[in-house]
C-alpha cells in the first residue's frame, strides 16, 4: 500500500511541475530575451551617438625616448637585375 502511496505523490508530484514549466518557464524566457534585447539596443545607441565621420582613437602607442628621429623609415639598397 505504501508503494501505492509513493507513486501517486510522485506522479501528482511531477505533474503539477510539469504545468508550472509550461506556464512559468515561458515567461521568464521572453523576460530574459526582452532583457539582452534591450541591452543591445542601448549598446547600438551609445555607438551611433557620434556623429558621421568622427574619429575616435582608442590607443596611442608610446613615443620611444631616444633613438632615432627620422621620420622617413629605412633606407634599403637594392640592385636593379636585367
Amino acid at each position: 500500500m505504501a508503494f501505492l502511496k509513493f507513486l501517486f505523490i510522485a506522479f501528482l508530484v511531477l505533474y503539477i511541475l510539469r504545468l508550472i514549466f509550461r506556464l512559468i518557464f515561458p515567461m521568464v524566457l521572453k523576460n530574459m530575451f526582452s532583457k539582452v534585447q534591450q541591452q543591445a539596443e542601448n549598446q547600438s545607441r551609445q555607438r551611433n551617438s557620434r556623429p558621421e565621420g568622427a574619429i575616435s582613437i582608442d590607443y596611442m602607442p608610446p613615443q620611444p625616448k631616444g633613438g632615432r628621429t627620422d621620420k622617413l623609415g629605412d633606407f634599403v639598397d637594392y640592385e636593379e637585375v636585367k
